[in-house]
């Protein structure tokens, strides 16, 4: 089928996309993950690993959902509608996307939630001149605190519904262009005085220096993994932000400036953190405790540690509110395209849903501690489960697939030729219809086979 002639609003700039792009892909886990899964995986041999995953499997996957929303002017559902038909089963990714996209914005929001606490607490001082046990503790006393938490999540949810409620231009794209540069500056501090700090040599080490005897086959699956996740790949976002795209962009290029400031960011993160916990003389391989943890007892210990708290948990929090409005607006766009609401009905009604849906996630360490839906899991890790771990992949992979294989005509091929990159073709389309789907399957396999989905269901129908 052709393109359609949908009237739709674009973004403003070339700039204003790759910073509201950027800002959907640099989330918490750009911050904190991404730095210590590298130093525990072999530091220099598992960033060398993870920079070959995105080239090979990332950045294809990315171009392809770019391309969908371009070509077709639509949301995730609607692209695959125009290129098939209503009855098509080739809206299953489109739908998975969305889903996932619902999922993750309404627990998202919490996680959020508490970076705002955060910031708040920093800004009190809370964390000067307390003993190590009473600050690390503070992070359970949150998470215990249900109508705390709700609160801090209805917070996060209210500026992401004024931000999206803007519209392209006037709300995402304006609100990216000072959000970003805040974060970049913000990020720019905090990796000076980590390069500045007597554990610089330490933590460049930790990072950088290749230690390929820790680099094992779940080391690159985990780099494999990382990869894809990292660039909000599989959840609706970069279809309906390629469908604001103006027709001459070049989709490789910015597709590689986006790529390359999402890996940057990782890499500062990890170079603003690691260094000031190995002056203190703490474990740099803390994990998901790091940021709650660790990193507020080393601020406690420093000298302008109030300071440099309040940046980072500043950091933390615009880094979550670029994403989550991703998020969000890959459904709004669904509700606008194919229900025909307008903005500010399809902006509200998501954000209340989402809200309402995360309150069990606030509730989970505290009133709803015995639910736990799948297995042992509570509502928030099941529900993370599900999303993270089969809705992305699987609507990655189905993507790849559908571009690489199903995809009429030449059209992709034209998508590419139009911004100047007709030379990129044959290489990428080698990757999307070979390496890529390969490579997200391989990652589908073991998240089913670590969460135990197999034998979950072995035992269901034994």
């Amino acid at each position: 089928m052709g393109k359609t002639t949908t009237r739709r609003p674009l973004w403003g700039s070339r700039l204003g996309f790759i910073l509201a792009a950027a800002g959907s892909a640099v989330g918490l886990g750009n911050i904190w993950k991404f730095p210590y899964i590298a130093g525990q995986n072999g530091g220099g041999a598992f960033v060398l690993v993870y920079l070959i995953c995105i080239v090979l499997v990332g950045l294809p996957i990315m171009i392809a959902e770019l391309m969908l929303g371009r070509h077709t002017r639509k949301d995730a559902i609607g692209a695959f509608i125009a290129l098939e038909h209503k009855k098509s089963w080739w809206q299953t990714p489109g739908w998975i996307s969305v889903i996932a996209a619902f999922i993750i914005s309404s627990y998202y929001s919490v996680v959020a939630g508490w970076t705002l606490d955060y910031v708040y607490r920093a800004i009190l001082g809370s964390f000067n001149n307390q003993e190590t046990a009473v600050i690390e503790g503070m992070f359970g006393t949150l998470i215990a605190d249900g109508p705390r938490q709700t609160m801090w999540h209805l917070l996060f949810m209210i500026l992401c519904l004024a931000i999206v409620i803007g519209g392209v231009q006037k709300g995402i794209e304006r609100w990216s262009k000072i959000l970003m540069p805040i974060l970049l500056v913000l990020l720019t501090l905090l990796f000076i005085n980590g390069m500045l700090s007597p554990g610089a040599s330490q933590g460049l080490a930790f990072m950088f220096r290749p230690d390929f005897a820790k680099l094992t086959s779940s080391s690159i699956l985990e780099a494999l993994g990382h990869s894809f996740f990292t660039l909000s790949l599989g959840m609706a976002a970069m279809i309906t932000y390629g469908s604001y795209l103006k027709r001459d962009e070049d989709l490789f290029a910015v597709g590689l400036r986006v790529v390359g400031l999402d890996t940057l960011i990782a890499l500062m993160a990890g170079l603003a953190i690691f260094p000031i916990v190995f002056a203190v003389g703490m474990e740099p391989a803390a994990g998901p405790g790091l940021i709650f943890k660790t990193i507020p007892v080393v601020f406690s210990q420093i000298p302008g540690g109030s300071i440099l708290a309040i940046l980072f948990f500043l950091l933390l929090s615009f880094a979550a509110l670029t994403s989550n409005i991703s998020l969000i607006e890959a459904q709004v766009a669904y509700f606008i395209d194919e229900r025909g609401w307008n903005r500010k009905r399809a902006t509200v009604t998501i954000a209340s849903l989402a809200f309402v849906v995360g309150i069990p996630t606030a509730l989970s360490y505290n009133t709803f501690s015995g639910w736990t839906p799948i297995g042992e899991l509570s509502f928030f890790d099941s529900a993370d489960l599900i999303a993270s771990n089969y809705l992305l992949p699987l609507a990655g992979l189905l993507t790849a697939i559908y571009v690489g294989w199903f995809w009429r005509g030449n059209e992709e091929k034209q998508e590419l030729i139009a911004g100047g990159s007709g030379w990129v073709y044959p290489l990428w389309h080698w990757l999307i219809r070979y390496v890529a789907p390969i490579g997200v399957t391989v990652v589908l396999y073991y998240k089913i086979k670590d969460t135990g989905l197999f034998s979950y269901f072995a035992r269901l129908f034994s």
